[in-house]
């Protein structure tokens, strides 16, 4: 009887430490698939050019879902349906997190292509007049971003007492022409462009419609909290693959990229990124 016992404890043993390994194994290769969300556009591209690249050197397979809004990016980051995003600056994100009830973390801020005023119709601020119809994101985030910009354009003042970020509709004081505004979905503004007369469209959104920065009528002078980020869920931010996707953005592969290819002229960099 005993040495039954003793067998069948061994067998146990045996499977237990099998089940274990194969357990351990799948968890090991699991964590070398990093899954990430993007926009269409530069993003997606960079991931696709630069970041994709370097982090399968490390031996990773990395997944791209590309999405076409700014919503879904952060629910599946949420729902652990991918690992990272990148798509949104630090003030959406943080707006987006708080309304949401989501634990998101910014991860690293990178280079970025501005918001801009472009137009089919028009080459230059002088052609606005009273009248003149400009589109702009319905989203507070960059509707506040958008209204900032015309101000510093000179067609608009917002009350003194309000934050710039944070700045409605409801929080101009006063037009110093009368042009009329088009809240629209910030993933429709570059098909507005045939029904307004400007828009202002956000980076990603305007490049990925095919314009292009030089073809603006005017650019935003970006601040920091509107770089975008690299954003991933707080309990991963000690994991081996979230530090490798940092390194992966301060390679010497992805600097070469963004500061050799003619296509991410313009783009503002953050402060870490001159560095490079």
């Amino acid at each position: 009887m005993k040495r039954f016992s003793f067998l069948f404890a061994l067998i146990v043993l045996i499977f237990g430490a099998t089940g274990c390994s194969s357990s351990s194994s799948s968890a090991q290769e699991e964590k070398k698939t990093i899954t990430i969300g993007a926009t269409a556009g530069p993003y997606s591209d960079q991931i696709r050019e630069a970041i994709q690249p370097y982090l399968e050197k490390k031996g990773y397979k990395v997944k791209l879902i590309e999405f076409n809004d700014y919503v879904q990016p952060n629910i599946a980051l949420d729902q652990k349906e991918i690992d990272a995003n990148v798509f949104q600056n630090q003030m959406y994100l943080e707006n987006f997190a708080k309304t949401h009830q989501m634990k998101l973390q910014p991860l690293i801020s990178i280079p970025t292509v501005p918001i801009g005023l472009y137009s089919k119709k028009h080459t230059s601020l002088d052609d606005i007049r009273d009248g003149t119809t400009i589109a702009l994101p319905n989203e507070p985030v960059n509707q506040a971003r958008a209204l900032t910009m015309l101000q510093q354009l000179g067609l608009l003042e917002l009350k003194k007492d309000v934050e710039p970020t944070k700045a409605s509709e409801k929080d101009i004081a006063k037009f110093h022409k009368n042009i009329i505004l088009k809240p629209l979905d910030p993933a429709q503004l570059p098909r507005a462009l045939g029904d307004v007369d400007y828009a202002l469209i956000n980076g990603n959104f305007a490049l990925s419609s095919g314009l292009k920065l030089t073809e603006a009528v005017a650019l935003e002078k970006t601040p920091d909290y509107y770089l975008i980020v690299v954003t991933i869920r707080p309990e991963d931010k000690d994991k081996p693959f979230v530090k490798d996707l940092i390194a992966a953005y301060k390679s010497k592969e992805f600097a070469k990229l963004i500061k050799e290819d003619p296509k991410y002229k313009g783009y503002v960099w953050p402060d870490w990124f001159q560095k490079q």
